[in-house]
């Protein structure tokens, strides 16, 4: 006899399918309160470098490298033309003032001073000659003004004594005549020979002024001329060391060829390229410092390049009391350029976040520590150490400051 089939409840008949798509609706639904929420991210706090926002003093300031250079090197040219004949000092050798570096030969330097001195010896003796021939027509000049002097004198008493007789009526008026005759002629006959004998000083004086003035030009010039024979000898116009020597025994050096150089390393300049952000902030004064061997060497900028090439421009510094003992040149030290004062501020120690979020985002740890969430921020000023905070950060904020290159597009860091 059959029974009657009982039917079953469509739950029951259906459960399966009922919980998949329980199962499904539930996933379904986390994926999208997932993909609505924060992206999130689990990483491993021994891998980040966390630092601490703090409030206190801030220097804006550059470090760079800066290489040593002598502070001044200097052409060392041949005032001469010759051919090298010895060299003195070799390249590199530390020399004083005048000290011979080489000496040149110029023959014909040489036979062309001997012709010089040649004839400003015959001029010499030229005008000794002329000299003497000059005082012995002065002499004879004045040995016959005497005479006429010693004549008119003479005459002069006759004439005197020929006015007394002829007041007595001893001499005739004729006789008188005579005698008067004879001492005006002698009188204007002496002052004519006095007048000469002044004419003739006047004309030898003058006569030796030109003849040593010429000689002592002629003097000079050869002296000049043996300057040129003493330039021959190339000297060390400073102290310095020598470098760069270009010539080797028998080379042709011309008037105003370069021969080496010379470094004056009595004291040392630091060169520098810095970016041109910072061309208007750098001035000629400016002080800067060098740390070496845990001190500090004080320094100023003596120099500035304004002309900006490969985004860079060039200064120069010179240390204002004393520089670092066996300071080398080629040495490079790490040179401290302040910009400002130093004034509070907001700081946070520089990182490798910045090349991702170019300064304006980073991740701040929650007071648990268990997460790191992405805030904004805004950053002022900067220095080789510290960002200037300006906002989205308080004091004793904690934040990621290394490198978010593993971080993709997570907006919170959770921290294992």
């Amino acid at each position: 006899m059959d029974r009657p089939v009982k039917k079953k409840h469509p739950i029951i008949r259906y459960k399966y399918y009922i919980a998949g798509g329980v199962v499904f609706v539930a996933f379904l639904a986390y994926v999208i309160m997932s993909s609505s929420g924060p992206r999130q991210l689990r990483y491993d706090v021994d891998r980040l470098t966390i630092a601490e926002v703090r409030f206190g003093p801030f220097n804006e300031y550059l470090d760079q490298e800066g290489t040593v250079q002598p502070i001044l090197t200097v052409n060392l040219n041949a005032l001469e033309s010759g051919t090298v004949l010895r060299i003195v000092a070799e390249d590199g050798a530390m020399l004083r003032e005048n000290d011979t570096i080489l000496i040149l030969q110029n023959i014909d330097l040489q036979r062309s001073i001997e012709d010089e001195r040649d004839e400003l010896e015959r001029k010499r003796i030229t005008f000794t000659d002329q000299e003497i021939q000059m005082q012995r027509r002065s002499s004879e000049l004045r040995r016959q003004t005497i005479t006429n002097a010693y004549n008119l004198q003479r005459i002069a008493n006759e004439y005197e004594v020929a006015k007394f007789e002829f007041g007595l009526g001893a001499r005739s008026s004729a006789e008188l005549e005579l005698a008067e005759n004879a001492y005006r002629y002698n009188t204007v006959n002496t002052e004519m020979l006095l007048e000469e004998q002044r004419h003739d000083s006047l004309r030898n004086a003058i006569q030796i002024s030109l003849w040593q003035n010429d000689f002592q030009r002629d003097l000079r010039r050869f002296e000049r001329s043996l300057e040129r024979l003493d330039n021959l000898i190339v000297r060390t116009p400073y102290a310095g060391q020598l470098s760069a020597v270009r010539v080797i025994p028998g080379d042709r050096v011309s008037t105003g060829g370069t021969i080496g150089q010379l470094r004056i390393i009595d004291q040392l300049k630091v060169n520098m390229r810095i970016s041109e952000f910072y061309l208007d902030r750098i001035t000629i004064g400016q002080l800067a410092n060098v740390i070496y061997q845990n001190q500090s060497f004080p320094m100023r900028i003596s120099r500035i390049n304004p002309e900006v090439s490969e985004r860079q421009f060039a200064i120069e510094l010179v240390f204002i009391d004393e520089m670092p003992e066996n300071t080398r040149i080629g040495q490079t030290f790490r040179v401290r350029i302040e910009l400002d004062q130093a004034e509070d501020a907001l700081l946070l120690p520089k990182g490798g976040f910045f090349q991702i979020t170019g300064g304006q985002w980073i991740f701040k740890i929650d007071e648990t520590g268990s997460k790191a969430t992405r805030v904004n921020i805004s950053i002022g000023r900067q220095n080789p150490q510290q960002y200037e905070i300006l906002d989205g950060l308080n004091p004793g904020d904690r934040v990621i400051v290394s490198g978010y290159d593993n971080f993709g597009s997570a907006e919170v860091i959770v921290l294992r």
